[in-house]
């Protein structure tokens, strides 16, 4: 009984070697980050289904939420069930690369969107990432008809392998563009940090740094596995042994830059930090034409006339009533209605002259049916705005908040 050997007892499928061991161990952790994930992004995912319009990020996320999950169901199934004929597998171990590659490709177009989005639409961004992300498709394209089923015993799984070491640039290729891609996000939030000082932190977490870092983490020692580890034989997976993973952790790091986009998801949707043409200027003039019948004369303000100003928005002789900013954040629809037919009803009757200004006593005299008074001259003169006055308080607009 001592010199029995209990391992000839065990079938292929629970007699594994050491390293398909971990392969499969590997296998799980990756459908748990697929399940886990998948959960967790459902309600954000339900709100960006539900805003409008469909543009192409929106899109690209609908297919890399739900074709990744069923992709490796699927796979999981070839890889653990233990009836899987080498027949079966036959028809079948191309079924991975294949839709892997189209996963890749969909995340890769989404960055390269996005990051052309960030750059403000920058030729050098265009050129650099299109041909890459070009390249990539064809690569792995061509590397999908070099692939081969792995000679397991039956029951130990149906497993795609490389037939050639150089098949790794099915892998290489992405890497590459996630290189790039990191290093344009890198280059971007040092370019806006520089307009505007951030905590690096904050920064990193702004611009989704660590999303980047990821996917070209987990690429990198994907092509590590491929070109430096040296299989024990044939029947050694453990070129393949983080594909899995690399493709759940690239889809699920591009499902999160997607959903840290601020805004709508149109063109690629928009930078976090100041755009690359603005300048950290605070007091810069904002120039428009208002409502019709009314519009923004530029002018130098009186620094006596500034608090004056910011409590008043006037219209330009002849444009019609007077009111404050509270005036105008208190007046409701219907309020505003009724103060167009006053003013209707002040036209038919009585008529201010050239060089009448009226207040607003004399506009609350008008809402109790009393009649108007113009301003005296004395009183023109202390409130300097006088019709015909080259010198009076233009209008100037400031915007004093930041938009991100």
């Amino acid at each position: 009984m001592d010199g029995l050997d209990i391992s000839s007892l065990l079938p292929p499928s629970l007699l594994l070697p050491p390293r398909l061991s971990a392969h499969k161990y590997l296998m799980v952790c990756t459908l748990t980050v697929a399940a886990w994930d998948t959960l967790v992004l459902s309600p954000r995912t339900w709100r960006l289904y539900k805003t409008q319009g469909w543009p192409l990020l929106k899109i690209a996320y609908q297919f890399l939420r739900y074709l990744m999950p069923i992709e490796f169901a699927i796979v999981a199934v070839a890889f653990f069930d233990s009836s899987w004929s080498l027949e079966r597998c036959q028809h079948f171990y191309l079924f991975e690369p294949i839709v892997t590659a189209f996963l890749m490709a969909i995340a890769s177009l989404s960055l390269a969107v996005r990051m052309y989005a960030i750059w403000d639409k920058s030729k050098m961004v265009m050129f650099t990432l299109g041909p890459l992300l070009f390249i990539q498709v064809v690569v792995q394209a061509i590397c999908c008809a070099f692939y081969h089923v792995v000679p397991l015993d039956v029951g130990q799984g149906c497993i795609a392998g490389p037939k050639q070491n150089w098949v790794g640039i099915y892998w290489l290729a992405p890497t590459i563009f996630y290189t790039a891609t990191l290093v344009f996000a890198i280059l971007r939030s040092r370019k806006s940090q520089l307009v505007k000082p951030m905590n690096l932190w904050k920064l990193f977490l702004r611009d989704g740094l660590n999303l980047y870092g990821a996917i070209w983490l987990v690429n990198m020692i994907n092509v590590l596995f491929w070109f430096i580890v040296t299989p024990n034989g044939p029947e050694d997976t453990i070129k393949t042994i983080i594909t899995s993973m690399t493709a759940v952790l690239t889809t699920t790091m591009t499902l999160r830059v997607i959903l840290g986009i601020r805004g709508q998801l149109n063109n690629g949707g928009t930078y976090s930090g100041m755009s690359s043409s603005s300048q950290p200027s605070h007091s810069n003039p904002v120039s428009s034409g208002a409502r019709k019948g009314t519009t923004a004369s530029e002018g130098p303000v009186p620094a006596g006339a500034r608090h004056s100003l910011s409590q008043n928005i006037r219209s330009n002789p002849g444009g019609g009533q007077t009111y404050t900013i509270e005036e105008m954040r208190a007046k409701t629809q219907r309020d505003w209605a009724a103060a167009e037919q006053e003013e209707e009803d002040g036209k038919s009757g009585y008529a201010l002259g050239e060089d009448d200004v009226v207040d607003h006593d004399s506009l609350n005299d008008r809402r109790r049916g009393e009649k108007a008074a113009p301003l005296g001259e004395d009183d023109r003169d202390a409130a300097s705005v006088k019709g015909k006055n080259p010198g009076g308080i233009g209008v100037k607009v400031t915007i004093d908040r930041e938009f991100q």
